[in-house]
């Protein structure tokens, strides 16, 4: 399909009257209902992460290492971004999707690694079933995109990406050193300094058959931590013991999941999280994800260190913009481009 000829689902979900989705939405293989977590969502605590006190930020590492193994996915408290500038973020990616079609950028199904990218579904180059969303990406780091409007856009993106690489790195050291790691050691090995981190707003108008269809697919990231943030409208649902739940945040929380790249780099002790969105038929759902990876041009394989004693490598080694190339050019589905890095035994 041509992509002058597709049109963004908020559009779609404006036309009047609209009853029914179009027939290369429907998503009839995927059951959306989920339950709601028996067990609590863990909760990681940024500030004992970052204590002087030994045994609080042992606590803490033993928490984020058992929500990474058990889980791929956990809350983090005392994030220290301000509630102001998170609001700030959502309003913006919402004023960005109301401009009119001829102020955004056109659609590029075909560039998935341009750094201004916005788009409708997942791949509508590759696509056989649209999802029911819209989307903007932006490579903000190592190298900084933003759209000329909203004006306000780029001041807001350029401080939240900042204070999100912070968090990152917060988490990242205490993963060095659940894994045994020399903090060193994972930033040459991964090229953090250089690390491509990009955003993604996702809007999720109203469906008038929110059973029918999907927001995503179920999917896991590339990368290393992807750290979300929503408008307080429900739709995300985690994988979890093969079960799906329904994830409802408090308000001022960021959501936090493994990615494909950390359980590469981990040699499998920490598997990436399978999602998806539902949508609804009453309200918008904006959410605004970041993932943060390794440096596009570094080669992520097992850690050395974790591959002592005879243990074998669980994944064949792959440069991360190679990765992400095929991962994004491709239909999306569960873990499946992960899986041609396995190592058969």
């Amino acid at each position: 399909m041509a992509a002058q000829n597709i049109t963004s689902v908020k559009q779609l979900a404006e036309t009047p009257n609209l009853s029914s989705i179009p027939s290369n939405y429907t998503n009839p293989t995927d059951e959306t209902k989920a339950s709601e977590p028996g067990d609590s969502i863990p909760i990681v605590d940024l500030s004992l992460l970052k204590s002087d006190n030994a045994d609080r930020r042992a606590k803490a590492i033993h928490d984020l290492d058992k929500a990474c193994q058990e889980w791929g996915f956990f809350m983090v408290a005392n994030h220290g971004i301000a509630e102001e500038l998170m609001r700030g973020m959502i309003e913006v990616s919402a004023e960005f999707f109301n401009l009119s079609e001829e102020e955004k950028p056109e659609f590029q199904p075909a560039n998935v690694l341009s750094g201004i990218r916005y788009g409708t579904s997942f791949n509508t180059a590759t696509d056989h079933i649209f999802c029911w969303r819209d989307f903007l990406k932006l490579f903000v780091h190592p190298h900084f995109n933003s759209p000329a409007k909203p004006h306000s856009f780029r001041g807001v993106l350029m401080e939240y990406s900042e204070r999100i690489r912070g968090v990152v790195s917060t988490l990242l050291k205490g993963v060095s050193e659940s894994l045994g790691i020399e903090e060193t050691e994972m930033e040459k090995a991964l090229e953090l300094s250089s690390s491509l981190q990009i955003f993604a707003a996702n809007y999720y108008p109203r469906c008038p058959n929110p059973d029918m269809t999907l927001g995503m697919p179920p999917h896991s990231d590339h990368g290393l931590f992807t750290l979300l943030i929503q408008n307080q409208v429900g739709g995300l649902q985690i994988q979890h013991k093969g079960t799906w739940f329904n994830v409802n945040p408090p308000p001022n929380s960021i959501l936090v999941n493994t990615g494909d790249h950390l359980e590469i780099f981990s040699n499998g002790k920490y598997k990436s999280v399978l999602h998806r969105a539902v949508v609804n038929n009453e309200k918008t759902r904006i959410s605004i994800a970041i993932a943060n990876g390794p440096s596009p041009e570094a080669v992520v394989r097992p850690a050395r260190q974790l591959l002592q004693g005879g243990r074998a490598a669980a994944y064949v080694p792959m440069k991360y913009k190679d990765y992400l190339f095929g991962q994004q050019s491709n239909n999306i589905n569960d873990k499946s481009f992960l899986k041609t890095l396995e190592v058969q035994k």
